[in-house]
Parts: structure tokens; sequence; C-alpha cells
């Protein structure tokens, strides 16, 4: 790992101390309030910017609990990105700013999601590995209306963990690389899973399992 990694995962543990609860569904308004959070790295910088920005707001609890969760999913995301990105058949994607596309591995374009593993899929967790398409098209079909809605190749990293607090594993890169190294060792684009979600599409997708 490199100090990078070192330092995002030391940022997002300092995270792990305070609940992390929504208070609301993501929507654009709250998003664009919030985009500063893509800027900051140091959580005690993020969290002052947080109480200065916010501190009058009336709702000023609903905003820091969703700018500090926006903040722990981005900087996580980065961290999992750069380790892809790090792999000899990976390459970043040309767009930085491309919604849909993080990164091309053998050919095949991919935006990654790291998602906890959802409490409403009608399957435990052992039972939901095996019926990996399911899950897939589930998470596709209940993802969030906002900014990163698609329906096009994805990577999805879905977290488990047996204490039930699944969103903490996000700050577990030193973890989520050897699972995401793992993975890559036996990639192939013909085992990749095929939808269609839309019509004259194919959509390519897998899981990697992080269970803990």
């Amino acid at each position: 790992m490199d100090i990078d990694l070192v330092q995002i995962e030391t940022e997002l543990k300092k995270r792990l101390s305070h609940p992390y609860k929504w208070g609301r569904k993501q929507n654009d308004y709250f998003d664009n309030l919030t985009n500063f959070v893509y800027r900051i790295l140091s959580f005690t910088e993020v969290s002052k910017e947080i109480e200065n920005r916010f501190r009058d707001d009336k709702e000023n609890q609903n905003i820091s609990d969703y700018a500090l969760n926006r903040w722990y999913n981005f900087w996580s995301a980065q961290a999992v990105e750069k380790i892809f990105c790090s792999l000899p058949n990976v390459k970043p994607a040309l767009d930085e700013k491309d919604k849909l596309v993080d990164f091309t591995i053998d050919g095949v374009t991919f935006d990654h999601k790291t998602s906890i593993f959802p409490k409403n899929f009608p399957y435990p967790i052992e039972e939901a590995i095996k019926k990996t398409d399911e899950l897939i098209k589930w998470l596709y079909k209940n993802q969030s209306q906002q900014q990163r809605k698609h329906l096009k190749n994805r990577l999805f990293i879905v977290l488990h963990s047996s204490g039930g607090e699944h969103w903490k594993l996000k700050s577990e890169i030193s973890w989520l690389k050897e699972r995401i190294e793992k993975y890559m060792v036996g990639f192939n684009p013909n085992y990749l899973l095929k939808f269609q979600l839309e019509k004259n599409q194919e959509t390519l997708a897998d899981i990697i399992w992080a269970k803990r």
C-alpha cells in the first residue's frame, strides 16, 4: 500500500466513532450543499467546515450527518478506484468527470460501487451469494435516483459484517485491497454476468463479496 491509501484509511477510521445515519434520502439539493466534502481528506478539517457552514442552519444535525456520510463514502470510493487502477490490466477512465466509467479492465468499461448488504434484499447473506445475479438486478433497481443513477456496466463490492455494522467496512482499505486483488487474479470478461436492463443494450456486471 502506498502512503495515500494509508492516509485515507487513517482518516476514514476517525469517522467510525460517530453514528452513521442519513436523516433523509439523498437528493440533489443536499448534494449541492455538501459538494465541498470532495476537496477535504482530513476528517478534522471536514468536521470544522461542516460546523462553520451549517451551525446556524435549522437542519444542522441532519445536514451534518449527510455531509459526513458523503465525505466517508466518497473517500472510500476514491481509495477503491486507486486500488483498481494500480493493477496491471486496469486503465483509469480517460475522462475523470465521466460518471459512468471509473476504469477499463481488459477492454471492458466499468463504474464501481461499494454497497452495504441491503437489509431489504429477501435472502440472507449465504443465500444471496448463491443468487448473485438476483442481487445485482436488485441493486440496479433500487439504486439512488440521484447523480450517479445508471444501468451501465458495474462492478459492485458488497460489504457484510457479522456484527451488522456493514458500513464500517468501507474504512478497511487494506482489507478491501486484498479482496479486490484476489478477485482480479481470476478476472475474465467472459465470466461477467449479462443483463438486459435497457432496450438494445447488454449490461455487464459482477459482485466482489467482502464478508467479515
